[in-house]
């Protein structure tokens, strides 16, 4: 059985198509979702949406409770910490983690953000070798993704208000939100990154909608890429 983590970053109820101003990653992820459970309808799916509920910003409370050895961590540094540690485990427990947000203003926005911050965490997601502790830099490489146990897929649906933001666009590098997603999400041991994005959302009309349905396209393309594989090394495990 597949484990989807669902995550709505947007803060716009409802999907486009369907609800009127409604979100259009909204949109992706329910369709990566729904096709995901016709080809296996036992997958489990937990669904967190931190465009309506954002995660807590990091405060001084939380960097003190975070950095405290847990034998010495008081209940209430447990309670500051304790949202952090459920989006943790949901992000442990999870096969694919489908990400839907937005880009704003060249970045993403604060809710994902925060979400970002939230599981990053020294000892719960990644760790580094002790014996480069006292450098004043510590090389990327020294660092221990912790998340590199088995195989997980991270897949960013997000929309975008122009266009030529991907890769090879003219724009690309105006593009902080994949690049700096896809460096966290690998920093904690999640290798396989794929992303798809809806353009010209503020010209509309066919250039937004020939965008969109390149995007759902892609997106049936994807579900049945990563089904296959997964399918494929299950029944490679051992009875």
């Amino acid at each position: 059985m597949t484990r989807l983590l669902h995550l709505d970053a947007s803060p716009r109820p409802g999907r486009a198509g369907t609800h009127d101003h409604g979100s259009h990653t909204r949109r992706l992820t329910h369709h990566f979702v729904s096709r995901w459970r016709s080809l296996e309808p036992d997958a489990e799916v937990v669904y967190r949406d931190i465009g309506a509920n954002p995660p807590p910003l990091t405060s001084v409370e939380w960097i003190e409770a975070e950095f405290t050895p847990a034998e010495k961590k008081t209940e209430a540094m447990k309670a500051v910490l304790a949202e952090s540690d459920a989006l943790v485990d949901e992000v442990i427990r999870a096969d694919i983690l489908v990400l839907g947000a937005p880009l704003y203003n060249f970045g993403p926005p604060a809710a994902f953000k925060a979400w970002i911050d939230n599981i990053v965490r020294i000892g719960r997601t990644v760790d580094f070798d002790m014996q480069y502790g006292a450098h004043p830099y510590v090389p990327l490489e020294h660092y221990v993704p912790l998340l590199s146990d088995r195989p997980r897929h991270a897949v960013l649906l997000s929309s975008r208000g122009g266009f030529g933001f991907d890769p090879q666009g003219p724009l690309a590098a105006f593009n902080h939100f994949e690049p700096g997603a896809r460096t966290a999400l690998q920093f904690i041991g999640i290798d396989g990154f794929h992303s798809i994005a809806i353009e010209h959302q503020e010209e509309g009309g066919q250039a937004l909608a020939a965008s969109t349905q390149s995007a759902l396209a892609r997106i049936d393309r994807l579900v049945e890429r990563l089904h296959n594989e997964t399918t494929a090394k299950r029944q490679l495990q051992p009875a």
